[in-house]
C-alpha cells in the first residue's frame, strides 16, 4: 500500500511572505499558513494553457472535480485539448474570471505576483497553491511518489518506470512531462499503489521559489545527473546541487534513492541521502551494472549484472549509452521490486517512447525526420552520438534552435561548439527572445557556426526558419537523417518540412 501523507496546503495573507522551504542560498523566510477548505469541488485554475497546468487541469477533471481556467494568447495544441474535454478557459488575466468563486485557485509558475486575477484571488480570500502542490494534495499523498529527477534523461526514465510497473500489472498513476506513446497521453490516475512523477528543479510559483520536485515528496526517487542549467533562476551550479541536495535528504529513511554512479553530481550528492541507495551505471562500479554494450543499426543490446547473483542480457529499440542508462534506472526498480527479467524485457520490447524524444516524424522521399527536444550541450551530444550508430552510413544532419533561458545565453557558447562532432552537417538558427537578455549574456548563433566549422564540421547559421528551410529542401538528399533539436516549435518547421519534402519527392 501506498504512504499517506499529510497534504501540504497553504494560503498567505501577503505576497512577500514565501512558502516555509529553504532558499537556494540557506536562508528561510515563513509564511502565515493556514488549511484549505477540504470541500472543493470547483478549481480555477490561472494560466491553465501550460503543459503542466493543462495536463494537472484535466486530471482533477478526470478525478471528478468541475475545472475551469483562464490564459493569455491561448493557442493549440493546448487550447484544442482542453476544448476537446469541454473546460472552459477565459482569455486575459481579471478579477473577474474568479467570479462565481471557485473553491480553490492553482496558480501556474508563469503568473507574476502582479497579475491581477492572482492578486484578485487574495483580495477576495479565495484558497489558492501552486501546481506541484495541487499534484500532492490530489493524487500523491494517497500513493508511494516515485520521482524521475536530473537534469537530463528524466522525461523517458518516468516513461519507463511507467511501463515497468503497467506491464507489471501494477496500474501507476502518472504525471510525465512528454506523451506518453504507450498511452497516447502525459499522464494516468491508476489504482495501483504507485504515483510516478517526472520532479522538475524549476521554481514553483512566484509565492514559492524552492523547486517543484520538493512537493512530491518521493518514497522513492531515481537521480539520473546533477549540471549547470536553468540561468534564469539558478546563478551557478551550487545554486542547482542546493535544491538537489534538498530533493535527496527528503526521502525518508524507510524510502529509496536509485542514482547514476556515471554522473559526477548524481553521484556525490547521492552519498547526503538518509534511505538506502542503489546504484547504476555503465562505466563506474555500481550495484546495477551495464556492460558489453553493442549499438548497432536499429537496435542496443547489452547485459546487466546486479545484486543477489542478478544477470541479464536485454534487447532495447531506443539509441545510444544515456539511454541504456536511462533503462539501467528501470532495472534497478524493476529488481528491488522483486520483478523477473522477462518483465523486463517486455517492457523494452513494447515501449514506444516519448513524442519529441528521437521521435521519427517521417520519411519523405528517403530523408528521415527526427525530432527532439535536446537542449542542453551534454543533452545535444549524447543524442547526436546514439543516432550515429543507430544510422550508421547517412549523412547525418543537426539542426538546432537554442531556445530555453539557458540556451540562448553565452553560459554554453563555448561548449556547444564542442558537442557537434558526431554530425556530418550542422544549421544553427538565431535563438528567439533574445531582446529579453543584456547583449553582454546573450549566445551568438553566427559565433556558434564559426566555431563549429572550426572543429571540420560543416556549419551554418540562419538568422530564421524562413531562410533555413529552402537551404534545407533544396541540399537535403535521399538517405539523410535530419535531426531537429529545439524545446518549442522552432517556426513549425517540421511540419512545414514533411510538406516541401513530401511535393519535392512527388
Amino acid at each position: 500500500m501506498g504512504v499517506a501523507f499529510q497534504p501540504r496546503y497553504y494560503g498567505f495573507n501577503d505576497f512577500n511572505d514565501l512558502y516555509d522551504l529553504k532558499n537556494l542560498n540557506g536562508s528561510s523566510e515563513t509564511m502565515t499558513k493556514r488549511p484549505f477548505d477540504t470541500t472543493i469541488r470547483t478549481i480555477h485554475l490561472i494560466g491553465i494553457c501550460g503543459t503542466g497546468m493543462g495536463t494537472l487541469a484535466a486530471m482533477l477533471q478526470e478525478a471528478g472535480y468541475l475545472v475551469r481556467g483562464s490564459d493569455q494568447n491561448v493557442y493549440p495544441p493546448m487550447s484544442t485539448f482542453l476544448a476537446s474535454r469541454n473546460i472552459q478557459i477565459k482569455e486575459g488575466y481579471r478579477a473577474g474570471n474568479l467570479d462565481p468563486s471557485p473553491d480553490l485557485v492553482v496558480v501556474g509558475n508563469v503568473i507574476r505576483r502582479d497579475n491581477p486575477e492572482a492578486v484578485a484571488a487574495v483580495d477576495l480570500g479565495l484558497d489558492y497553491c501552486s501546481m506541484p502542490q495541487a499534484l500532492h494534495r490530489f493524487f500523491l499523498n494517497s500513493s508511494q511518489s516515485v520521482v524521475a529527477a536530473g537534469t537530463h534523461g528524466k522525461t523517458t526514465t518516468a516513461a519507463l518506470l511507467v511501463w515497468l510497473l503497467t506491464v507489471a500489472g501494477l496500474d501507476p498513476g502518472c504525471l510525465v512531462g512528454g506523451l506518453m506513446a504507450n498511452f497516447q497521453q502525459s499522464y494516468r490516475l491508476g489504482r495501483g499503489p504507485y504515483f510516478v512523477v517526472e520532479g522538475d528543479e524549476y521554481d514553483t510559483a512566484f509565492f514559492d521559489k524552492g523547486p517543484k520536485f520538493l512537493h512530491y515528496q518521493p518514497h522513492i526517487c531515481v537521480l539520473t545527473s546533477v549540471e549547470f542549467d536553468h540561468a534564469d533562476i539558478f546563478p551557478d551550479l551550487q545554486a542547482v546541487e542546493n535544491a538537489f541536495t534538498q530533493l535527496v535528504t527528503s526521502i525518508p529513511t524507510d524510502g529509496l534513492l536509485i542514482a547514476n554512479a556515471d554522473d559526477p553530481g548524481a553521484s556525490r550528492l547521492s552519498q547526503k541521502a538518509h534511505c538506502r541507495l542503489v546504484t547504476y551505471g555503465l562505466q563506474k562500479p555500481a550495484q546495477m551494472r551495464g556492460k558489453m554494450a553493442e549499438y548497432t543499426v536499429g537496435a542496443t543490446r547489452f547485459n546487466v549484472s546486479g545484486p543477489q547473483g542478478f544477470e541479464a542480457s536485454f534487447n532495447s529499440p531506443l539509441a545510444g549509452a544515456h539511454n541504456v542508462s536511462n533503462t539501467l534506472s528501470m532495472i534497478s526498480l524493476a529488481h528491488q521490486l522483486g520483478l523477473n527479467p522477462g518483465t523486463i524485457q517486455e517492457t523494452l520490447t513494447t515501449f514506444r517512447g516519448v513524442r519529441r524524444r528521437q521521435e521519427v516524424r517521417g520519411e519523405p522521399g528517403g530523408v528521415t525526420v527526427i525530432d527532439d527536444y535536446a537542449h542542453h550541450p551534454t543533452a545535444v551530444q549524447a543524442t547526436l552520438e546514439a543516432l550515429r550508430p543507430f544510422y550508421a552510413g547517412r549523412r547525418l544532419w543537426a539542426i538546432f534552435e537554442p531556445r530555453t533561458n539557458s540556451s540562448k545565453r553565452r553560459v554554453f557558447q563555448e561548449r556547444y561548439a564542442t558537442v557537434f562532432d558526431a554530425a556530418d552537417l550542422v544549421l544553427i538558427k538565431e535563438p528567439p527572445g533574445l531582446q529579453s537578455i543584456a547583449p553582454e549574456e546573450r549566445l551568438s548563433a553566427a559565433q556558434l557556426a564559426k566555431d563549429i566549422s572550426k572543429r571540420g564540421v560543416e556549419a551554418h547559421y540562419f538568422p530564421e526558419v524562413n531562410a533555413m528551410l529552402p537551404f534545407i529542401l533544396s541540399e537535403a538528399k535521399a538517405g539523410d537523417v535530419l535531426l531537429i533539436m529545439s524545446t518549442g516549435s522552432f517556426d513549425n518547421l517540421i511540419d512545414r518540412l514533411l510538406e516541401g519534402l513530401s511535393k519535392r519527392s512527388a
